[in-house]
């Protein structure tokens, strides 16, 4: 959906999803049209009657009625137009929100997170719009084109000037959707651009004061400002420019209008009510600002349409349906290879056969691709090559829900999801055991049981709220941050993966939680990415990456004998 043809679809959809508001629109938008179309002739014909020494009201309740009814369709189309456009946005970014975290890791990563949110605030309502855009855009052509039809029946000569003058306005008006179109296009991609690094840089708002280059950051995010100036100023100018022309062209083509018809009129083709008539239906065919503003807003719908059909455009892994057989976690990787965007590899034909009930520590050089290997053990993203098997079956087999209960995640930097430090910690757990506790009860019962095995019950208990603390104003250190994402994953069933989750710990509380995930009773596989000597030593078999590469995969002790395996570790304070 990447190309004008996706975008044009998620319009079409957009403009469905607008249901009975812009059905509405356009029933409302059509009788508003009709009797504007009507007032003239109605006007013309009270004209004709009063020269003729009528007296009757009929002519003139009539107009009154069609104004009436001009200034009833115009309130009701708003109020159809803003809440259709308010539903189909409404849509659309449920639909956009439930397609990215229906994507895996890795293509939600080629977008920055300041730039998805640009799409899912501004663009996603741009598109929206496109149902009233796509209504209104053909109702407001019908005046203009019922108004050559009407000077057509009064007078043919009148309906071909009219006609010669819409034609060149059509030309104009072309030319400014394809010179906008590109404009607004290229604005909103520089808005993303910025928007990504805004994001980046409020996320490394620590780091930047410390190092003291806020001026500098300041300067990178805003680098492309220029850029979207020169595109904004380019838009206003085509918009102008197009009015101007409007402007321009339409007095002219009323005045040939007059003219002809004043013609007409000394000649006797036609009546005094008729050459009023006329002129009002010059005024309305030369009329085209409410086109052109129209025009502008379903070009502003359908850049943004692209830009929100980018992401859309990114296949959604399919999810299996095959429940797990029994089990302990038995993990193995057959020839699983990785490779980055730019096609190189980040792990290259894997093989490894992890028992059930095994502790594998995964240790490696920065870059070896410990992340990528954690990442695809658990499925946060599916190899490119290669498969991954729990317990037999493919993960790409498994349905969801037995994925999730099978597998945990724990991260070096968790972020915590959820409105209270409970909802943080059930996050991963079955809605019955996660669901929020009733007033009096601290947590629920499986919510404090992983808080326990995580080490971090006392430091909840302490909170201001304890469980039911607001995870915003909760005063957490990096270390307890990281005790509550192990808790969160410790509702595992069969396979527990901590890529680097222990790395903010003190060794003590490390030593406590490593002792519960590896004890006797921990009852599943443990999948521990680590840079510690003792925590590699402790597992029961390490894989050794190096480059991408399976090395080795043995038990500590003996790799130890090994200096490259040594020097993995010379961060740690262990000696080459």
């Amino acid at each position: 959906m990447r190309t004008p043809a996706g975008a044009d679809r998620l319009l079409l959809r957009v403009v469905r999803d607008g249901g009975g508001w812009t059905a509405t629109l356009v029933v409302v938008g059509l009788a508003g049209a009709a009797a504007e179309l009507a007032l003239p002739a109605v006007l013309g014909l009270a004209v004709d009657a009063a020269v003729g020494g009528d007296a009757s009201p009929r002519w003139p309740v009539v107009a009154s009625a069609l104004v009436v009814i001009l200034l009833v369709t115009d309130v009701l189309g708003d109020l159809a137009g803003g809440y259709g456009a308010a539903r189909a946005t409404a849509r659309l970014r449920r639909r956009l929100l439930r397609h990215l975290f229906a994507l895996d890791v890795r293509a939600v990563r080629r977008f920055p997170v300041g730039d998805l949110v640009g799409r899912l605030t501004g663009q996603a309502a741009d598109t929206g719009q496109a149902g009233t855009a796509v209504a209104l855009g053909w109702i407001a052509v019908l005046p203009p084109l019922g108004s050559v039809v009407a000077l057509f029946l009064l007078e043919p000569v009148l309906g071909l000037t009219l006609l010669a003058g819409l034609a060149v306005l059509t030309v104009l008006m072309a030319t400014f959707v394809t010179d906008a179109s590109a404009a607004i296009t290229a604005y909103q991609r520089v808005l993303g651009t910025i928007a990504g690094r805004l994001q980046e840089a409020l996320g490394g708002a620590r780091t930047i004061a410390a190092a003291g280059t806020t001026d500098t950051e300041r300067d990178r995010v805003l680098a492309t400002l220029p850029q979207l100036r020169g595109h904004g100023r380019l838009g206003w100018r085509l918009l102008a420019r197009a009015n101007a022309r409007v402007a321009a062209v339409a007095p002219l083509l009323q005045v040939a209008v007059v003219a002809v018809g004043g013609y007409a009129l000394s000649v006797g083709w036609l009546t005094a009510g008729q050459l009023v008539a006329a002129v009002q239906y010059a005024a309305l065919g030369a009329g085209l600002g409410a086109v052109l503003a129209t025009l502008n807003r379903l070009v502003r719908s359908r850049a943004a349409a692209r830009r929100v059909a980018e992401p859309l455009s990114c296949p959604v892994r399919p999810d299996g349906d095959e429940p797990l057989p029994p089990g302990g976690g038995h993990l193995r990787l057959r020839g699983v290879g990785v490779r980055a965007d730019d096609d190189r590899a980040v792990l290259d034909a894997i093989d490894l056969d992890v028992p059930a009930g095994c502790t594998l520590a995964v240790v490696g050089r920065s870059g070896a691709g410990k992340s990528a290997l954690a990442a695809v053990a658990g499925r946060l993203y599916d190899p490119d090559t290669g498969e991954v098997l729990l317990d037999g079956v493919p993960l790409a087999r498994l349905g969801r829900a037995a994925l999730r209960r099978a597998v945990g995640h724990a991260f070096d930097r968790p972020v915590l999801v959820g409105v209270t430090v409970h909802d943080a910690i059930g996050l991963g757990l079955p809605e019955r055991s996660a669901r929020p506790p009733s007033t009096g009860a601290p947590a629920t019962a499986a919510v404090l049981a992983a808080a326990r095995s995580a080490q971090i019950d006392g430091v909840v208990a302490r909170l201001p709220d304890g469980f039911r603390t607001r995870t915003a104003d909760a005063p957490l250190s990096g270390g307890e941050t990281q005790r509550l994402g192990l808790a969160r994953a410790f509702h595992a069933e069969r396979l527990l993966i901590l890529d680097d989750a222990t790395s903010s710990l003190d060794t003590a509380t490390e030593h406590r939680i490593t002792r519960a995930m590896t004890g006797r009773n921990a009852g599943r596989t443990r999948l521990v990415v680590t840079h510690r000597v003792a925590t590699a030593a402790a597992a029961d078999l390490v894989a050794w990456l190096d480059a991408g590469r399976l090395r080795a995969l043995a038990p500590h002790r003996r790799l130890w004998a090994d200096p490259d395996y040594r020097a993995v570790f010379a961060d740690d304070g262990v000696p080459r």
